[in-house]
């Protein structure tokens, strides 16, 4: 009887990221093909979850936390005040229900696919070998506030603009101009 190399066996770590992945993956494809918009924003959650854990698991414990606070506590929340402010539909919804959930799996599968394959092509020759006190947070702040500053400003601005719109949009107390001001409001 051969013994099983070393490098074929999974380590605990290997496992549990493979688990998160399959998590992060499945929950994705329940966003998607869900019939209900709260329901969606719920697994986007799982999925954004997942994904910090990944990171844990690849000790970027920095990374997951960014992306438990933006994507999990801001972006989501943002969805889902624009969702309750434009009075969307919460429950079913027929234009949900309309049988392109298939479409939508496979067009999710077909996207995942392409990603993976890109990634893996990327990184296939990157390699940087870990050292002990390598100031790798003193370079990745140095890029973020020097580099990235413009861009997240930008988007921070984008998104601020996007819930004001939502706000206005909602609001059905705001007339136009043209319009007279209702008899309650003039005293009669």
């Amino acid at each position: 009887m051969t013994a099983v190399p070393s490098y074929l066996s999974p380590t605990g770590q290997e496992i549990v990221f493979l688990l998160l992945g399959a998590v992060a993956v499945g929950s994705a494809l329940l966003v998607v093909t869900t019939r209900q918009l709260v329901h969606a924003a719920l697994w986007l959650v799982v999925s954004f979850g997942a994904l910090a854990g990944c990171y844990v698991v690849l000790t970027a414990e920095f990374v997951a936390w960014v992306q438990v606070l933006i994507y999990v506590g801001a972006v989501v929340v943002l969805l889902l005040f624009g969702i309750m402010l434009t009075r969307a539909p919460i429950g079913r919804s027929a234009d949900l229900d309309s049988g392109n959930r298939l479409v939508a799996a496979v067009v999710a599968l077909a996207t995942a696919g392409v990603l993976v394959a890109v990634v893996i092509d990327a990184f296939r020759t990157a390699y940087t070998p870990l050292e002990p006190g390598g100031g790798a947070a003193k370079e990745l702040g140095a890029s973020v506030f020097r580099t990235w500053v413009l861009p997240f400003e930008a988007l921070s601005v984008l998104l601020l603009a996007a819930l004001i719109g939502a706000i206005v949009l909602s609001r059905t107390d705001i007339k136009s101009g043209d319009e007279p001001p209702a008899p309650e409001s003039r005293g009669e």
